[in-house]
């Protein structure tokens, strides 16, 4: 595929209106553009965009993870079962299954988002989510109505996991047409932060509710406040993006595809483009695989290893959470100064080559547990900070948010979504010391992958090889 191919679709020709400039106007002599197709916006304030891109990551961050933390204390009350852990297996089979449709929501909702707007987008993933969660909170027990209650959890995750398929790749799209050219990576950071900040209020929240309630009250019904907590974060999520300008990149590029008649197929697009979507793909599935080890599997891993008790592991955590929060803010700067690609390939070089001896260390007894989340979320910043704007760059507008989306949904279902169960049976079999190669070799793969695109001297307009 020919440089030019992407350059061009990827970023507006020169003497277009572009949101890189600080304050867009309309050329002289001319009237300022028409509504877009999402609805007449509001004036763009690069600051509100950004706040409405990142309060849905937020949003969707909490309402996935919380199902997961509370599954124990409402197993018993939504679902059937011979026994209390039949039960609980058959919670998390409901949380597995947003993972599976999580791919078919980035295609759906992704294709409203490249033919609708993305502010139709944002709106409508952040909604699903809510009202996800508000039936949640609301469904009745097993006892009241039978199979109808675990049929009405999975249709909320369901919807939720459409929701949360699209969510991403609808920011990032979104971030990538509308922050200003010079803080496009550190506004990338930004809005991926929501995605630790959500995770981190859903288990604050499980802890307010336990030292209010007791365990006993959790399971006895106040679970269901933490559902009608994540609903309402939703409805104020859903508030602030409807308030957000549509993106102007957007408008143009949908008001040029109205006068060709193009765009009817995203397909042909894709097609074109399968190189930067094996990229997307392999990129995603090295970042998944580091985060799911580090913020699911690692308290596990190091209990079985002797190196700390879960309750020791999952307090360093908290500190590698913190470094990855910072690592993600300095390396949107430095994406910003330097481009992406270097700050990619040297999150994932680190990864790659540092994981197994850091984590071999640890279990040796040589190396302190808050040493080794701290290091590894660090260099898992790295990727993370850059990596949903510098795909959507990848793309051109009338297929960015599908062609984001489709590749990072395969990768998290496949590689996110597994690595538990694959870490547990590695551990069952006697093969625990092999958990960490896994994570090192994807990151491995991602890292050779970052050499199938080779970046612009602008750092906003990465192109292929």
């Amino acid at each position: 595929m020919s440089t030019s191919e992407i350059g061009t679709g990827a970023v507006p020709p020169a003497g277009t209106t572009t949101p890189e400039a600080p304050a867009p106007t309309a050329p002289a002599g001319k009237a300022p553009a028409p509504a877009t197709p999402a609805g007449k916006a509001p004036a763009r304030k690069p600051r509100r965009e950004l706040l409405a891109a990142s309060v849905g990551s937020v949003v969707e961050a909490y309402d996935w993870t919380i199902y997961g933390v509370l599954a124990p204390y409402f197993a018993e009350q939504l679902f059937p079962g011979s026994s209390p852990t039949a039960r609980l297996i058959a919670a998390y089979l409901g949380f597995a299954l947003g993972f599976l449709v999580r791919p078919l929501g980035s295609v759906v909702i992704g294709r409203l988002t490249d033919t609708r707007g993305r502010r139709f987008g944002l709106t409508l993933t952040v909604g699903l989510i809510a009202a996800g969660s508000l039936l949640l909170a609301i469904v009745p027990g097993h006892a009241s109505i039978g199979l109808a209650a675990p049929l009405l959890v999975v249709a909320a995750r369901l919807v939720q996991g459409l929701s949360v398929g699209a969510e991403n790749p609808t920011a990032a799209a979104y971030v990538t047409e509308t922050a200003p050219g010079r803080h496009r990576y550190f506004y990338s950071a930004v809005s991926y932060g929501g995605v630790v900040l959500g995770s981190a209020l859903s288990f604050i929240v499980l802890s307010v509710l336990l030292g209010v309630f007791g365990e006993t009250g959790v399971e006895d019904g106040a679970w269901r406040l933490a559902f009608v907590f994540g609903a309402l974060l939703g409805l104020t999520a859903l508030w602030i993006r409807r308030g957000a300008a549509e993106s102007e990149v957007f408008a143009e590029d949908a008001r040029t595809r109205k006068r060709t008649r193009g765009g009817a197929s995203p397909w042909p697009v894709l097609r074109a483009h399968l190189g930067p979507l094996s990229v997307v793909f392999a990129i995603t599935s090295g970042a998944t695989t580091v985060f799911y080890f580090l913020t699911v599997d690692f308290p596990s891993y190091a209990a079985a290893a002797g190196a700390a008790t879960k309750e020791e592991a999952s307090g360093a955590l908290l500190l590698g959470m913190v470094a990855l929060l910072a690592g993600m803010l300095a390396a949107g700067k430095a994406a910003d100064r330097f481009g992406a690609l270097p700050v990619l390939r040297t999150g994932f070089a680190g990864l790659a080559l540092g994981s197994v001896p850091l984590l071999a260390g640890m279990v040796a007894g040589r190396v302190p547990v808050p040493v080794v989340t701290v290091v590894l979320l660090f260099l898992l910043a790295l990727p993370l900070a850059v990596s949903n704007v510098f795909a959507g760059q990848l793309f051109p507008p009338a297929v960015r948010a599908v062609a984001v989306g489709l590749p990072a949904a395969l990768a998290i279902s496949l590689f996110g979504g597994t690595f538990p169960a694959l870490a547990e049976w590695l551990r069952s079999a006697g093969h625990g010391g092999w958990v960490p190669w896994w994570p090192a070799i994807t990151c491995a793969a991602a890292l050779l992958a970052s050499w199938g695109v080779r970046e612009h001297p602008l750092p906003d307009t990465p192109v292929s090889e």
